[in-house]
Protein backbone atom coordinates (compact mmCIF):
# COMPACT_ATOMS: atom_id res chain seq x y z
CA UNK A 1 0.00 0.00 0.00
CA UNK A 2 3.14 2.01 0.12
CA UNK A 3 2.37 3.19 -3.47
CA UNK A 4 -0.86 4.34 -2.43
CA UNK A 5 0.46 7.43 0.24
CA UNK A 6 1.20 10.38 -2.02
CA UNK A 7 -2.47 10.34 -4.15
CA UNK A 8 -4.28 13.03 -3.45
CA UNK A 9 -7.82 12.32 -2.86
CA UNK A 10 -10.90 14.52 -2.92
CA UNK A 11 -13.76 13.03 -0.81
CA UNK A 12 -17.22 15.26 -2.36
CA UNK A 13 -20.15 13.87 0.08
CA UNK A 14 -22.57 16.10 2.33
CA UNK A 15 -22.72 13.45 5.22
CA UNK A 16 -20.25 13.96 7.47
CA UNK A 17 -20.62 10.23 8.70
CA UNK A 18 -19.40 9.09 5.51
CA UNK A 19 -17.03 11.47 4.74
CA UNK A 20 -15.24 9.73 8.53
CA UNK A 21 -16.22 6.30 6.87
CA UNK A 22 -14.50 7.22 3.91
CA UNK A 23 -11.41 8.81 5.04
CA UNK A 24 -11.25 5.70 7.78
CA UNK A 25 -11.86 3.27 4.73
CA UNK A 26 -8.78 4.71 2.88
CA UNK A 27 -6.35 5.38 5.62
CA UNK A 28 -6.50 1.26 5.76
CA UNK A 29 -5.72 1.66 1.49
CA UNK A 30 -2.54 3.85 2.68
CA UNK A 31 -4.41 6.88 1.26
CA UNK A 32 -3.87 9.84 3.45
CA UNK A 33 -3.56 12.84 1.49
CA UNK A 34 -7.59 13.59 1.46
CA UNK A 35 -9.49 16.59 1.42
CA UNK A 36 -13.45 17.01 1.53
CA UNK A 37 -15.97 19.31 -0.12
CA UNK A 38 -19.54 19.15 0.83
CA UNK A 39 -20.86 20.08 -2.25
CA UNK A 40 -20.61 20.43 -6.14
CA UNK A 41 -19.49 24.48 -5.43
CA UNK A 42 -17.17 23.63 -2.85
CA UNK A 43 -15.62 20.62 -5.21
CA UNK A 44 -15.43 23.04 -8.08
CA UNK A 45 -13.38 25.27 -6.08
CA UNK A 46 -10.95 23.33 -5.06
CA UNK A 47 -10.36 21.47 -8.45
CA UNK A 48 -9.84 25.10 -8.87
CA UNK A 49 -7.09 25.91 -6.63
CA UNK A 50 -5.15 21.73 -6.99
CA UNK A 51 -5.59 18.50 -9.16
CA UNK A 52 -6.34 15.50 -7.61
CA UNK A 53 -5.79 12.08 -8.33
CA UNK A 54 -8.99 10.85 -7.55
CA UNK A 55 -12.70 11.89 -6.92
CA UNK A 56 -14.74 10.06 -5.28
CA UNK A 57 -18.03 11.52 -5.23
CA UNK A 58 -21.82 10.97 -3.95
CA UNK A 59 -24.38 10.96 -6.74
CA UNK A 60 -26.61 12.44 -4.51
CA UNK A 61 -24.81 15.79 -3.23
CA UNK A 62 -28.16 17.31 -1.89
CA UNK A 63 -28.99 14.63 0.72
CA UNK A 64 -32.54 14.38 -0.64
CA UNK A 65 -33.32 17.70 -0.74
CA UNK A 66 -33.53 18.11 -3.81
CA UNK A 67 -31.38 21.32 -4.24
CA UNK A 68 -27.81 21.63 -6.01
CA UNK A 69 -26.08 19.40 -8.13
CA UNK A 70 -26.19 15.87 -8.08
CA UNK A 71 -23.14 14.06 -8.79
CA UNK A 72 -23.42 13.35 -12.60
CA UNK A 73 -23.96 17.56 -13.20
CA UNK A 74 -20.93 17.93 -11.64
CA UNK A 75 -19.05 15.35 -13.40
CA UNK A 76 -20.31 17.17 -16.92
CA UNK A 77 -19.64 20.25 -15.73
CA UNK A 78 -15.86 19.06 -14.77
CA UNK A 79 -15.39 17.45 -18.07
CA UNK A 80 -16.76 20.62 -20.13
CA UNK A 81 -14.36 23.35 -18.09
CA UNK A 82 -11.71 20.94 -18.01
CA UNK A 83 -11.28 21.32 -14.43
CA UNK A 84 -10.14 17.37 -14.63
CA UNK A 85 -7.98 15.39 -16.71
CA UNK A 86 -8.16 12.27 -18.99
CA UNK A 87 -5.79 10.80 -15.98
CA UNK A 88 -8.44 12.11 -13.11
CA UNK A 89 -9.71 8.56 -11.75
CA UNK A 90 -13.13 9.93 -10.88
CA UNK A 91 -14.89 7.43 -8.67
CA UNK A 92 -19.28 7.54 -8.45
CA UNK A 93 -20.77 6.46 -5.04
CA UNK A 94 -24.46 6.02 -5.06
CA UNK A 95 -27.58 4.42 -3.22
CA UNK A 96 -29.77 4.71 -5.93
CA UNK A 97 -30.76 2.10 -7.70
CA UNK A 98 -32.97 3.83 -9.85
CA UNK A 99 -32.24 3.12 -13.74
CA UNK A 100 -32.19 6.66 -15.28
CA UNK A 101 -29.38 7.93 -12.24
CA UNK A 102 -27.09 4.93 -13.05
CA UNK A 103 -27.33 5.60 -16.59
CA UNK A 104 -26.47 9.06 -16.41
CA UNK A 105 -23.98 8.84 -14.42
CA UNK A 106 -22.58 6.11 -16.89
CA UNK A 107 -22.97 7.83 -19.91
CA UNK A 108 -20.71 10.70 -18.56
CA UNK A 109 -17.57 7.43 -18.51
CA UNK A 110 -16.57 8.02 -15.10
CA UNK A 111 -13.80 5.62 -14.35
CA UNK A 112 -16.32 3.26 -12.31
CA UNK A 113 -19.07 3.55 -9.96
CA UNK A 114 -19.59 1.93 -6.41
CA UNK A 115 -22.83 0.61 -5.13
CA UNK A 116 -23.49 1.72 -1.46
CA UNK A 117 -22.38 -0.29 0.95
CA UNK A 118 -18.98 -1.23 -0.22
CA UNK A 119 -16.57 -2.74 2.12
CA UNK A 120 -12.98 -1.78 2.21
CA UNK A 121 -11.20 -4.84 0.17
CA UNK A 122 -14.00 -3.28 -2.49
CA UNK A 123 -12.98 0.39 -2.89
CA UNK A 124 -9.15 -1.17 -2.74
CA UNK A 125 -9.84 -3.62 -5.09
CA UNK A 126 -11.64 -0.71 -7.85
CA UNK A 127 -8.81 2.15 -6.77
CA UNK A 128 -6.13 -0.73 -7.51
CA UNK A 129 -7.53 -1.49 -11.32
CA UNK A 130 -8.20 2.47 -12.04
CA UNK A 131 -4.56 3.09 -10.60
CA UNK A 132 -3.40 0.33 -13.10
CA UNK A 133 -5.25 1.34 -15.74
CA UNK A 134 -4.19 4.79 -15.74
CA UNK A 135 -0.20 4.17 -15.34
CA UNK A 136 -0.41 2.04 -18.47
CA UNK A 137 -2.29 5.11 -20.43
CA UNK A 138 -0.35 7.74 -18.66
CA UNK A 139 2.91 8.11 -21.06
CA UNK A 140 0.47 8.91 -23.79
CA UNK A 141 -2.07 10.98 -22.16
CA UNK A 142 1.31 13.23 -21.05
CA UNK A 143 2.52 13.62 -24.14
CA UNK A 144 -0.37 14.48 -25.81
CA UNK A 145 -0.85 17.08 -22.84
CA UNK A 146 2.67 18.97 -24.36
CA UNK A 147 1.31 18.22 -27.87
CA UNK A 148 3.55 15.60 -29.04
CA UNK A 149 0.49 13.94 -30.52
CA UNK A 150 2.90 11.86 -32.54
CA UNK A 151 4.44 10.61 -30.13
CA UNK A 152 1.43 10.04 -28.09
CA UNK A 153 0.39 7.84 -30.43
CA UNK A 154 3.56 5.80 -31.07
CA UNK A 155 3.22 5.91 -26.88
CA UNK A 156 -0.43 4.23 -27.27
CA UNK A 157 1.35 1.32 -29.78
CA UNK A 158 4.16 0.55 -27.49
CA UNK A 159 2.09 0.38 -24.52
CA UNK A 160 0.19 -2.18 -25.83
CA UNK A 161 2.53 -4.67 -26.71
CA UNK A 162 3.91 -4.20 -23.27
CA UNK A 163 0.16 -4.03 -21.43
CA UNK A 164 -2.00 -6.10 -23.85
CA UNK A 165 -4.45 -5.77 -21.08
CA UNK A 166 -4.73 -2.62 -21.86
CA UNK A 167 -4.80 -2.56 -25.46
CA UNK A 168 -8.24 -1.42 -25.97
CA UNK A 169 -7.73 1.54 -23.89
CA UNK A 170 -5.04 2.28 -25.54
CA UNK A 171 -6.44 1.83 -28.86
CA UNK A 172 -8.84 4.33 -28.21
CA UNK A 173 -6.37 7.01 -26.74
CA UNK A 174 -4.74 6.11 -30.17
CA UNK A 175 -7.71 6.88 -32.18
CA UNK A 176 -8.91 10.00 -30.71
CA UNK A 177 -5.38 11.53 -31.26
CA UNK A 178 -5.54 10.43 -34.87
CA UNK A 179 -8.67 12.72 -34.89
CA UNK A 180 -7.44 15.49 -33.14
CA UNK A 181 -4.70 15.62 -35.76
CA UNK A 182 -8.08 15.40 -38.57
CA UNK A 183 -6.82 11.98 -39.50
CA UNK A 184 -9.99 10.15 -39.67
CA UNK A 185 -9.17 7.79 -42.39
CA UNK A 186 -6.39 6.58 -40.02
CA UNK A 187 -8.91 6.90 -36.27
CA UNK A 188 -11.14 4.57 -38.34
CA UNK A 189 -8.66 1.97 -39.42
CA UNK A 190 -7.79 1.80 -35.80
CA UNK A 191 -11.65 1.49 -34.57
CA UNK A 192 -12.32 -1.05 -37.68
CA UNK A 193 -9.44 -3.16 -36.04
CA UNK A 194 -11.09 -3.43 -32.50
CA UNK A 195 -14.30 -4.39 -33.59
CA UNK A 196 -12.76 -7.39 -35.18
CA UNK A 197 -11.31 -8.39 -32.08
CA UNK A 198 -14.63 -6.96 -30.30
CA UNK A 199 -18.07 -5.55 -30.80
CA UNK A 200 -17.32 -2.53 -28.46
CA UNK A 201 -19.96 -0.10 -28.12
CA UNK A 202 -17.43 2.90 -27.95
CA UNK A 203 -15.38 1.31 -30.94
CA UNK A 204 -18.80 1.32 -33.13
CA UNK A 205 -19.69 4.66 -32.06
CA UNK A 206 -16.20 6.15 -32.82
CA UNK A 207 -15.87 4.75 -36.38
CA UNK A 208 -19.68 6.41 -36.68
CA UNK A 209 -18.04 9.79 -35.86
CA UNK A 210 -15.13 9.33 -38.03
CA UNK A 211 -17.27 8.30 -41.19
CA UNK A 212 -19.29 10.90 -40.33
CA UNK A 213 -16.19 13.44 -41.08
CA UNK A 214 -15.52 12.02 -43.40
CA UNK A 215 -18.27 12.49 -45.42
CA UNK A 216 -19.76 9.23 -45.27
CA UNK A 217 -23.07 10.48 -43.35
CA UNK A 218 -25.01 7.27 -44.54
CA UNK A 219 -22.55 4.94 -43.43
CA UNK A 220 -22.27 6.46 -39.67
CA UNK A 221 -26.46 6.10 -39.80
CA UNK A 222 -26.57 2.88 -40.26
CA UNK A 223 -23.96 2.06 -38.04
CA UNK A 224 -25.51 3.68 -35.18
CA UNK A 225 -29.12 2.52 -35.51
CA UNK A 226 -27.62 -0.43 -35.33
CA UNK A 227 -25.63 -0.21 -32.62
CA UNK A 228 -28.63 1.66 -31.00
CA UNK A 229 -30.53 -1.20 -31.47
CA UNK A 230 -28.21 -3.66 -29.56
CA UNK A 231 -27.02 -1.17 -27.21
CA UNK A 232 -30.33 0.84 -26.48
CA UNK A 233 -28.18 2.42 -23.33
CA UNK A 234 -25.29 3.92 -25.36
CA UNK A 235 -26.56 7.46 -24.65
CA UNK A 236 -23.68 8.97 -27.11
CA UNK A 237 -25.14 7.70 -29.95
CA UNK A 238 -28.69 9.40 -29.69
CA UNK A 239 -26.16 12.32 -29.47
CA UNK A 240 -24.25 11.36 -32.84
CA UNK A 241 -27.61 10.23 -34.28
CA UNK A 242 -29.50 13.33 -34.47
CA UNK A 243 -26.41 15.00 -35.31
CA UNK A 244 -26.18 12.66 -38.51
CA UNK A 245 -30.00 13.75 -38.88
CA UNK A 246 -29.73 17.14 -38.60
CA UNK A 247 -26.69 17.11 -41.12
CA UNK A 248 -28.94 15.32 -43.48
CA UNK A 249 -31.40 17.91 -43.31
CA UNK A 250 -34.34 15.74 -40.92
CA UNK A 251 -34.36 17.95 -37.87
CA UNK A 252 -37.48 16.76 -36.93
CA UNK A 253 -35.88 13.11 -36.62
CA UNK A 254 -32.87 14.66 -34.76
CA UNK A 255 -35.82 15.80 -32.37
CA UNK A 256 -37.45 12.71 -32.23
CA UNK A 257 -34.40 10.59 -31.38
CA UNK A 258 -33.10 12.89 -28.65
CA UNK A 259 -36.36 13.24 -27.17
CA UNK A 260 -35.86 8.63 -26.85
CA UNK A 261 -32.51 9.63 -25.02
CA UNK A 262 -33.92 12.06 -22.69
CA UNK A 263 -36.78 9.48 -21.75
CA UNK A 264 -33.75 7.07 -20.62
CA UNK A 265 -31.40 9.37 -19.39
CA UNK A 266 -32.95 12.70 -18.01
CA UNK A 267 -30.14 13.93 -16.55
CA UNK A 268 -27.69 15.72 -18.88
CA UNK A 269 -27.76 19.27 -19.53
CA UNK A 270 -25.70 19.57 -23.07
CA UNK A 271 -28.68 17.16 -24.71
CA UNK A 272 -31.46 18.88 -23.18
CA UNK A 273 -30.37 22.04 -24.33
CA UNK A 274 -29.89 20.10 -27.96
CA UNK A 275 -33.49 18.88 -27.63
CA UNK A 276 -34.61 22.58 -26.68
CA UNK A 277 -32.65 23.92 -29.89
CA UNK A 278 -34.08 21.50 -32.34
CA UNK A 279 -37.53 22.09 -30.74
CA UNK A 280 -37.32 25.50 -31.70
CA UNK A 281 -36.09 24.60 -34.90
CA UNK A 282 -38.88 22.96 -35.94
CA UNK A 283 -41.34 24.70 -33.99
CA UNK A 284 -42.12 22.57 -31.96
CA UNK A 285 -42.96 25.17 -28.91
CA UNK A 286 -44.22 22.99 -26.25
CA UNK A 287 -41.12 20.62 -26.75
CA UNK A 288 -38.72 23.54 -26.66
CA UNK A 289 -40.24 25.52 -23.65
CA UNK A 290 -39.91 21.91 -21.71
CA UNK A 291 -36.49 21.35 -22.67
CA UNK A 292 -35.64 24.77 -21.63
CA UNK A 293 -36.99 25.01 -18.07
CA UNK A 294 -35.66 21.83 -17.43
CA UNK A 295 -32.11 23.64 -18.76
CA UNK A 296 -32.33 27.11 -16.27
CA UNK A 297 -33.83 24.29 -13.54
CA UNK A 298 -31.13 21.72 -14.07
CA UNK A 299 -28.13 24.48 -13.82
CA UNK A 300 -29.54 26.75 -11.56
CA UNK A 301 -26.48 25.46 -9.17
CA UNK A 302 -24.38 25.20 -11.39
CA UNK A 303 -21.00 27.33 -11.28
CA UNK A 304 -21.00 27.86 -14.85
CA UNK A 305 -24.52 28.53 -15.69
CA UNK A 306 -25.50 30.15 -18.64
CA UNK A 307 -27.19 33.02 -19.31
CA UNK A 308 -28.05 31.95 -23.03
CA UNK A 309 -30.12 29.38 -21.53
CA UNK A 310 -32.50 32.31 -20.60
CA UNK A 311 -32.11 33.87 -23.32
CA UNK A 312 -33.34 30.52 -25.46
CA UNK A 313 -36.57 30.01 -22.69
CA UNK A 314 -37.44 33.75 -23.43
CA UNK A 315 -37.36 33.18 -27.17
CA UNK A 316 -39.63 30.20 -26.61
CA UNK A 317 -42.22 31.66 -24.58
CA UNK A 318 -42.55 34.81 -26.95
CA UNK A 319 -42.79 32.57 -29.75
CA UNK A 320 -45.80 30.79 -28.03
CA UNK A 321 -46.97 34.61 -26.78
CA UNK A 322 -46.25 34.04 -23.23
CA UNK A 323 -45.42 37.62 -22.62
CA UNK A 324 -46.16 37.27 -18.49
CA UNK A 325 -43.70 33.76 -18.41
CA UNK A 326 -40.88 35.59 -20.34
CA UNK A 327 -41.00 38.73 -18.32
CA UNK A 328 -40.31 36.39 -15.38
CA UNK A 329 -37.46 34.66 -17.55
CA UNK A 330 -35.73 37.74 -17.51
CA UNK A 331 -36.29 38.88 -14.10
CA UNK A 332 -34.83 35.36 -12.99
CA UNK A 333 -31.88 36.17 -15.54
CA UNK A 334 -31.48 39.99 -13.45
CA UNK A 335 -31.88 38.30 -9.94
CA UNK A 336 -29.70 35.01 -10.15
CA UNK A 337 -27.13 35.87 -13.21
CA UNK A 338 -25.80 39.46 -13.07
CA UNK A 339 -22.40 38.53 -12.59
CA UNK A 340 -22.23 35.92 -15.53
CA UNK A 341 -19.96 36.45 -18.45
CA UNK A 342 -22.17 37.06 -21.52
CA UNK A 343 -25.15 38.78 -18.68
CA UNK A 344 -25.36 42.31 -20.14
CA UNK A 345 -25.92 41.44 -23.70
CA UNK A 346 -27.95 38.12 -23.12
CA UNK A 347 -30.50 40.95 -20.96
CA UNK A 348 -30.75 43.36 -23.70
CA UNK A 349 -31.41 41.23 -26.42
CA UNK A 350 -34.12 39.06 -24.32
CA UNK A 351 -35.07 42.75 -23.65
CA UNK A 352 -35.49 43.53 -27.42
CA UNK A 353 -37.02 40.56 -27.81
CA UNK A 354 -39.89 40.83 -25.51
CA UNK A 355 -39.89 44.82 -27.03
CA UNK A 356 -40.46 43.22 -30.35
CA UNK A 357 -43.20 41.10 -29.78
CA UNK A 358 -45.01 43.57 -27.58
CA UNK A 359 -44.49 46.57 -30.92
CA UNK A 360 -42.51 48.66 -28.93
CA UNK A 361 -39.59 49.24 -31.84
CA UNK A 362 -37.90 51.78 -30.22
CA UNK A 363 -37.23 49.82 -27.27
CA UNK A 364 -36.66 46.87 -29.44
CA UNK A 365 -33.74 48.86 -31.20
CA UNK A 366 -32.10 50.11 -27.71
CA UNK A 367 -32.12 46.55 -26.75
CA UNK A 368 -29.86 45.37 -29.95
CA UNK A 369 -28.05 48.58 -29.31
CA UNK A 370 -27.14 47.88 -25.71
CA UNK A 371 -26.51 44.39 -26.96
CA UNK A 372 -24.02 44.95 -29.90
CA UNK A 373 -21.89 47.59 -27.17
CA UNK A 374 -21.81 44.38 -24.68
CA UNK A 375 -20.58 42.18 -27.02
CA UNK A 376 -18.12 44.68 -27.81
CA UNK A 377 -16.76 45.10 -24.88
CA UNK A 378 -16.93 41.40 -23.30
CA UNK A 379 -16.77 38.98 -26.44
CA UNK A 380 -18.66 36.32 -24.43
CA UNK A 381 -21.44 34.89 -26.28
CA UNK A 382 -21.59 32.02 -28.13
CA UNK A 383 -21.27 31.92 -32.30
CA UNK A 384 -24.85 30.94 -32.65
CA UNK A 385 -26.54 33.98 -30.48
CA UNK A 386 -24.26 36.60 -31.78
CA UNK A 387 -25.17 35.19 -35.93
CA UNK A 388 -28.86 35.21 -34.23
CA UNK A 389 -28.05 38.92 -33.32
CA UNK A 390 -26.69 39.87 -36.10
CA UNK A 391 -30.05 38.46 -37.84
CA UNK A 392 -32.28 40.98 -35.21
CA UNK A 393 -30.28 44.16 -36.08
CA UNK A 394 -30.35 43.82 -40.20
CA UNK A 395 -34.20 42.98 -39.22
CA UNK A 396 -34.39 46.34 -37.67
CA UNK A 397 -31.93 47.93 -40.14
CA UNK A 398 -29.21 48.29 -37.62
CA UNK A 399 -26.62 48.05 -40.58
CA UNK A 400 -23.72 49.46 -38.77
CA UNK A 401 -24.26 47.01 -35.44
CA UNK A 402 -25.11 43.82 -37.61
CA UNK A 403 -22.08 44.09 -39.58
CA UNK A 404 -19.84 45.17 -36.32
CA UNK A 405 -21.16 41.61 -34.86
CA UNK A 406 -20.29 39.32 -37.58
CA UNK A 407 -16.66 40.43 -37.96
CA UNK A 408 -16.41 39.62 -34.27
CA UNK A 409 -17.72 36.28 -35.14
CA UNK A 410 -15.81 36.10 -38.09
CA UNK A 411 -12.38 37.29 -36.48
CA UNK A 412 -12.89 34.30 -34.05
CA UNK A 413 -11.32 31.23 -36.05
CA UNK A 414 -12.38 29.13 -33.06
CA UNK A 415 -16.06 29.95 -34.01
CA UNK A 416 -16.83 27.92 -36.31
CA UNK A 417 -17.89 30.42 -38.88
CA UNK A 418 -16.57 31.07 -42.16
CA UNK A 419 -16.62 33.96 -43.87
CA UNK A 420 -19.05 32.61 -46.72
CA UNK A 421 -21.29 31.50 -43.86
CA UNK A 422 -21.03 35.14 -42.52
CA UNK A 423 -21.77 36.39 -46.15
CA UNK A 424 -25.00 33.87 -45.77
CA UNK A 425 -25.95 35.96 -42.91
CA UNK A 426 -26.60 39.56 -45.21
CA UNK A 427 -27.81 37.70 -48.15
CA UNK A 428 -30.73 35.41 -46.47
CA UNK A 429 -31.67 38.84 -44.98
CA UNK A 430 -31.97 40.68 -48.29
CA UNK A 431 -29.20 42.81 -47.75
CA UNK A 432 -26.92 41.93 -50.72
CA UNK A 433 -25.93 45.73 -50.39
CA UNK A 434 -23.89 45.31 -47.69
CA UNK A 435 -21.35 41.84 -48.80
CA UNK A 436 -18.51 44.29 -50.39
CA UNK A 437 -18.38 46.39 -47.44
CA UNK A 438 -17.86 42.97 -45.21
CA UNK A 439 -16.15 41.61 -48.20
CA UNK A 440 -13.48 44.79 -48.21
CA UNK A 441 -12.83 44.46 -44.69
CA UNK A 442 -12.18 41.09 -43.74
CA UNK A 443 -9.37 41.29 -46.60
CA UNK A 444 -8.16 44.00 -44.93
CA UNK A 445 -7.98 42.31 -41.59
CA UNK A 446 -6.65 39.22 -43.51
CA UNK A 447 -3.39 41.54 -44.71
CA UNK A 448 -2.83 43.17 -42.01
CA UNK A 449 -2.20 39.61 -40.36
CA UNK A 450 0.03 38.67 -43.32
CA UNK A 451 2.49 41.75 -42.09
CA UNK A 452 2.38 40.60 -38.15
CA UNK A 453 3.08 36.91 -39.38
CA UNK A 454 5.89 38.52 -40.84
CA UNK A 455 7.20 40.21 -37.87
CA UNK A 456 6.89 37.19 -35.82
CA UNK A 457 9.17 35.14 -38.74
CA UNK A 458 11.87 37.68 -38.53
CA UNK A 459 11.65 36.60 -34.94
CA UNK A 460 12.21 33.25 -35.38
CA UNK A 461 8.34 32.49 -34.45
CA UNK A 462 7.93 29.84 -37.06
CA UNK A 463 5.31 28.44 -35.30
CA UNK A 464 3.79 31.68 -34.25
CA UNK A 465 3.87 33.11 -37.82
CA UNK A 466 1.98 30.28 -39.44
CA UNK A 467 -0.52 30.33 -36.65
CA UNK A 468 -1.21 34.09 -38.10
CA UNK A 469 -1.36 33.00 -41.33
CA UNK A 470 -3.95 30.97 -40.77
CA UNK A 471 -6.06 33.14 -39.00
CA UNK A 472 -5.38 35.53 -42.01
CA UNK A 473 -6.55 32.96 -44.61
CA UNK A 474 -9.63 32.10 -42.10
CA UNK A 475 -10.48 35.69 -42.81
CA UNK A 476 -9.67 35.61 -46.28
CA UNK A 477 -10.12 31.93 -47.48
CA UNK A 478 -9.85 32.54 -51.38
CA UNK A 479 -7.29 35.42 -51.82
CA UNK A 480 -4.52 34.47 -53.87
CA UNK A 481 -2.00 36.21 -51.97
CA UNK A 482 -3.10 35.07 -48.49
CA UNK A 483 -3.23 31.48 -50.05
CA UNK A 484 0.58 31.75 -51.09
CA UNK A 485 1.98 33.13 -48.00
CA UNK A 486 0.10 30.85 -45.49
CA UNK A 487 1.34 27.87 -47.87
CA UNK A 488 4.78 29.60 -48.05
CA UNK A 489 4.89 29.52 -44.29
CA UNK A 490 3.38 26.31 -43.50
CA UNK A 491 6.48 24.78 -45.96
CA UNK A 492 8.83 27.05 -44.11
CA UNK A 493 8.01 25.39 -40.50
CA UNK A 494 7.92 22.35 -42.26
CA UNK A 495 11.78 22.16 -43.16
CA UNK A 496 13.00 23.58 -40.10
CA UNK A 497 11.33 21.77 -37.77
CA UNK A 498 10.02 18.34 -39.51
CA UNK A 499 7.26 17.25 -41.29
CA UNK A 500 3.80 17.50 -39.86
CA UNK A 501 1.14 15.33 -41.37
CA UNK A 502 -2.10 17.60 -41.11
CA UNK A 503 -0.14 20.92 -41.95
CA UNK A 504 1.16 19.18 -45.16
CA UNK A 505 -2.04 18.10 -46.20
CA UNK A 506 -3.25 22.14 -45.95
CA UNK A 507 0.16 23.00 -47.80
CA UNK A 508 -1.29 20.49 -50.39
CA UNK A 509 -4.67 22.01 -50.98
CA UNK A 510 -3.41 25.49 -50.78
CA UNK A 511 -1.36 24.82 -53.56
CA UNK A 512 -4.30 22.91 -55.69
CA UNK A 513 -6.40 25.99 -55.07
CA UNK A 514 -4.34 28.37 -56.30
CA UNK A 515 -3.80 26.50 -59.70
CA UNK A 516 -7.54 26.44 -59.70
CA UNK A 517 -7.58 30.06 -59.45
CA UNK A 518 -4.72 30.98 -61.91
CA UNK A 519 -2.38 28.09 -63.16
CA UNK A 520 0.38 30.90 -63.66
CA UNK A 521 0.64 32.10 -60.21
CA UNK A 522 4.13 33.78 -59.70
CA UNK A 523 4.84 31.33 -56.48
CA UNK A 524 3.23 28.34 -57.69
CA UNK A 525 6.37 26.73 -59.25
CA UNK A 526 8.19 27.40 -56.41
CA UNK A 527 5.63 26.86 -53.77
CA UNK A 528 5.13 23.45 -55.56
CA UNK A 529 8.96 22.05 -55.93
CA UNK A 530 9.23 23.10 -51.75
CA UNK A 531 6.38 21.00 -51.37
CA UNK A 532 7.76 18.06 -53.32
CA UNK A 533 11.01 18.50 -51.93
CA UNK A 534 9.87 18.97 -48.64
CA UNK A 535 8.08 15.03 -48.96
CA UNK A 536 11.44 13.58 -50.26
CA UNK A 537 13.57 14.90 -47.85
CA UNK A 538 11.11 13.21 -44.82
CA UNK A 539 10.61 10.51 -46.91
CA UNK A 540 6.94 11.18 -47.22
CA UNK A 541 5.42 8.42 -50.17
CA UNK A 542 3.43 10.25 -52.85
CA UNK A 543 -0.89 9.75 -52.34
Amino acid sequence: MQENANLAVLVVDPNPGMRTSLQNMLGLAGITKIEHAVNANTAIRQLQQRAFDIILCEYDLASGAGEGQDGQQLLEDLRQHRLITPSTIFIMLTSEAERDKVVSAAELAPTDYLLKPFTVDLISTRIKRALDRRGALLPAWQLAAQGRLREAILACANGAQAQPRFAADLARVRAELHTTLGEHAEAAAVYRDVLAERPLGWAALGLARTLLALGQGDDARAILEELLATNPRLMAGYDLLARCLEADGEPALAQTVLADAVAISPHVVGRLRKLGELALATGDMAVAETSFRQVVGKARYSAFRDPEDHVSLVKTLVARGDLLQASGAIRDLERTLRAAPGYDACHAYANALLHDKTGNSGAAVAGLQNAVSAVRANNALSSSLKLELARACLAHRLDEQAAGVMLTVVNDASSGVSPDQAMTVFVNAGRTDLLDNMDQQLKAQAHILLGVADEKRNMGDVRGAVQTLREALHLAPRNLQVMAATAGGILRQINELGWDHPLGQTAAGLLDGIRAQDAQHPRLATLTEEYQAARRKYGIAAG
